[in-house]
């Protein structure tokens, strides 16, 4: 991606004079030379932070299913503010860009390599134009080529480029319709043509937003109880309901390699269009009206279709209404059938889910969900395939005798893997497992998978079918130690095949041959960049397939300690301690930097349990508190922070006497050793970490800063539950009170920087949060210092941006914590 700068001083004052409004004009902080001016315009960190953020990116990397080539992805740098400062729409939880008809925000790879699995040649991809902005790269069923879009300033291109060749081509004018969430292409299952999205080229002119308005928008609920979380970028008025039919309004076109377009059925508001693994059916989806204004596109009414591959309806299988009134709960769903898919076993098979409860978890039921399957010309009755115990979270599927039937109950962290029998699903299904998912120990892992004849993923076993294959994060005292196993169907006995040992974390990416015992691996090191190989598991021969090298060579040599403690009410905790390179045992306390995100428990043996690895590399996003091991801190990352509720008791009941424990428990820890200095520790955190902050602060006078990023503080405001709390307001008042930093603001007396992304479209965090905590602080006579970073949303994606950020939280740290004048 070309990264533009602004150059010119009109449009850096401009930014300047933006940001100030935005933030209500808080009191300057003396800049890091010692100054006392105000800021201008978009700062810069120190050097040893921003190189960091300039540093070239690692390649993602896309392995076909033989395991003989690899696509080296090879991502831009942060797009600059003037690219983000475009205009977009915000329509219904959707944001889009009206220049292209696809979703802003998004982030692209710029060039894609060809790398050789065994003898690890590397080839350029030829004819992709510089600096381009690449998306959904995707192999073609047989493997031969890929495709993937480019996104021009006028639109969306569908590009295709061969494997033996090594040549990309566009197929496409920037015609594409990528406004809908998902890959706006998929290919079908012969590798010579795709389907595609595209504008509807008969929509129309956009249409224009009328000032004047023909009378006040109105909305009525007339004694009918519709609860809804809180959701940003909501449709408000009739005109956004026409902008959203504008972007949204999709013709479905065949596109063959050549370049050949076919229309396919009636242009319409597509949610979806999947291919049925034969190729001659589509399942479609389509928006219809009436839309809300409470909920997102993703609650509006829809039909479900079978197209034929002319774009003639076969069967309406479902016409599903509006789903504004689903009852408030995490295990609560809509009412009728939902999920519809495709069997990727079989020719022409739907299969799909529909509640027996109405959709309201506390009934007491029989069964939760029935899970149904119907074979093409899609005439005949449905057939059960199962019923489940929990609610529903989806098939994994084998062959005709063995697909995997997931559920799970939040209420009880319960989740269970049930083994059924497609060809005869009047058989009942053997539970395989059953455990709580709070519980990384036990955790077997996630499936392995292999391409059918269709070129479609399904679960990979050995020849009798008795075995699948695991690969499992491989939760451990010592830490994550990724494994692969060979789980037996019907013992239930999983034997490891190969697991990461240290120094190393090694996890298995995919099964090379079966046979042979050879996998793909993605293996680290403390000081090691991740990098692929080939594992032999017989010869226990590694190999290794790629060299990136490392990405900041300035962080070379950084101390890392994994840290194992307790809290006062026994509950055992874990953080990751990061210290400068030179520091040496007996040169003194740090001022440290502690960041954390609380995450809540109903076992507090599973809230204890080691949650990383002490051998992970250490890496860099722009978020992380990592940059301050550069500047003399000591940085406590990954601080655990347990919010714990075991039987009848909500976690939240005692959220702040939990947190301030779990607190008080890493100070002790990090001070014992030495390596910190109690009177200059910071605590941050982003959006529920920010949460947390603000919390900190009210109730303890424990740290000497903190910094709080994109957060909420006041939970009034979010009165439908939020995180893991589904309890409403009016049922839990005082845990909601209680835990609202802004009911507490009077007792902030520790300084504390607040910064907020003002387009931030995350579902609670709007900006007024910060805003209304920042006056309360203020009114009170708190040392606080409020940014509003111009055209963010939640998490940061502009390079300006992010360095004043980072410049923000440097100067904060050494004015309040470094350089912390104490009395």
């Amino acid at each position: 991606m070309h990264i533009k700068t602004l150059r010119t001083s009109k449009r850096l004052a401009a930014s300047l004079l933006s940001l100030l409004l935005l933030a209500g004009s808080p009191a300057p902080v003396a800049l890091a030379q010692g100054g006392n001016q105000a800021t201008t315009g978009y700062q810069r960190p120190p050097e040893a932070i921003a190189s960091i953020i300039d540093a070239p990116s690692t390649p993602g990397v896309s392995i076909n299913s033989k395991g003989d080539w690899m696509l080296l992805l090879e991502r831009a740098g942060y797009p600059s503010i003037e690219e983000l400062a475009q205009p977009e729409s915000r329509l219904a939880g959707l944001r889009i860009n009206p220049a292209t008809n696809g979703q802003s925000r998004a982030s692209f790879i710029n060039n894609i390599k060809l790398k050789q699995v065994n003898g690890g040649q590397e080839f350029e991809v030829s004819g992709i134009p510089q600096n381009a902005q690449i998306s959904y790269v995707t192999w073609s069923p047989d493997e031969k080529q890929i495709a993937f879009t480019i996104t021009k300033a006028n639109g969306i291109e569908l590009w295709v480029a061969g494997i033996a060749d090594r040549q990309a081509r566009n197929i496409t004018e920037a015609q594409l319709n990528d406004a809908y969430s998902g890959r706006p292409f998929s290919w079908m299952p012969d590798s010579k043509s795709l389907l595609v999205k595209f504008v509807d080229e008969k929509r129309g002119e956009m249409p224009k937003a009328n000032l004047v308005p023909s009378g006040p928008n109105i909305q009525e609920n007339i004694g009918k109880a519709n609860p809804s979380r809180t959701y940003q970028d909501l449709l408000k008025n009739k005109y956004d309901e026409h902008l959203f039919d504008y972007y949204m309004q999709t013709q479905l076109k065949l596109v063959s390699l050549d370049g050949k377009q076919q229309n396919v059925g009636q242009a319409g508001i597509i949610k979806s269009a999947d291919v049925s693994p034969d190729g001659q059916y589509l399942l479609v989806e389509t928006i219809q009206k009436p839309y809300s204004y409470l909920v997102p596109h993703y609650y509006f009414p829809y039909n479900v279709e079978v197209w034929g591959r002319d774009g003639k309806v076969v069967k309406q299988l479902a016409q599903l209404p509006l789903a504004e009134d689903i009852p408030i709960g995490f295990d609560n769903v809509a009412k009728g059938p939902r999920s519809y898919n495709w069997r990727p076993d079989k020719a022409a098979t739907l299969y799909w889910v529909e509640a027996q409860d109405g959709g309201d978890a506390t009934k007491e039921v029989a069964e939760r969900d029935i899970v149904f399957m119907l074979d093409a010309p899609f005439s005949g009755k449905p057939a059960k395939l199962a019923g489940t115990k929990y609610r529903y979270r989806g098939v994994q599927w084998g062959n005709n005798d063995l697909a995997l039937v997931n559920e799970r109950l939040w209420k009880t962290r319960t989740e269970r893997v049930v083994r059924v029998n497609p060809a005869k699903p009047s058989q009942a299904g053997t539970v395989l497992i059953e455990r709580s998912y709070e519980d990384g120990y036990s955790d077997p892992g996630s499936p392995v998978y292999t391409k059918n004849q269709y070129g479609r993923s399904v679960l990979l076993t050995d020849k009798k079918g008795d075995n699948i294959y695991m690969i499992s994060e491989g939760g451990s005292p010592e830490g994550n130690r990724p494994f692969l196993s060979e789980f037996n169907l019907k013992s239930k006995k999983a034997k490891i095949l190969f697991r990461s040992e240290a120094p190393y974390y090694e996890r298995p990416v995919d099964i090379i041959d079966l046979n042979s015992k050879r996998i793909i691996t993605r293996r680290e090191s403390e000081q090691e960049v991740p990098n692929y190989f080939v594992r032999d598991l017989n010869k226990k021969h590694l190999t290794q397939v790629t060299k990136f090298p490392h990405p900041y060579p300035q962080l070379e040599g950084v101390q890392k300690e994994l840290l194992q403690y307790e809290r006062n009410d026994g509950v055992k905790l874990t953080a990751v301690l990061y210290l400068p390179k030179d520091y040496k045992k007996g040169d003194g306390p740090l001022p440290m930097l502690m960041w954390a995100y609380p995450r809540e428990f109903k076992n507090a043996a599973a809230a204890g349990q080691v949650k990383s690895s002490p051998y992970e590399f250490t890496r860099i996003s722009s978020g992380s508190p990592l940059f301050w091991v550069t500047q003399g801190y000591a940085v406590l990352d990954r601080t655990d922070f347990p919010i714990v509720g075991e039987g009848d008791a909500q976690p939240n009941d005692t959220y702040v006497e939990q947190l301030v424990a779990s607190a008080k428990a890493a100070i002790d820890k990090t001070v014992s050793m030495g390596v910190a200095d109690p009177k200059r520790i910071a605590v941050g955190g982003h959006s529920y970490g920010a949460f947390m902050t603000g919390n900190l602060l009210a109730h303890s006078d424990l740290f000497a800063a903190g910094i709080a990023r994109s957060g909420a503080y006041n939970r009034t405001l979010t009165p439908f539950g939020f995180q893991q709390e589904e309890r409403t307001y009016w049922q839990a008042p005082e845990v909601y009170n209680r835990m609202s930093p802004f009911s507490a603001a009077h007792k902030v007396k520790t300084p504390i920087l607040l910064i907020h992304g003002e387009a931030d479209n995350n579902s609670g965090t709007f900006p007024i949060q910060s805003e209304r905590f920042y006056n309360a602080l203020k009114g009170h006579g708190a040392t606080t210092r409020l940014v509003f970073l111009p055209h963010e949303s939640h998490g940061y994606a502009a390079r300006e941006s992010i360095l004043h950020m980072l410049w923000e939280m440097d100067t904060w740290l050494n004015t309040y914590v470094k350089n912390r004048q104490i009395q």
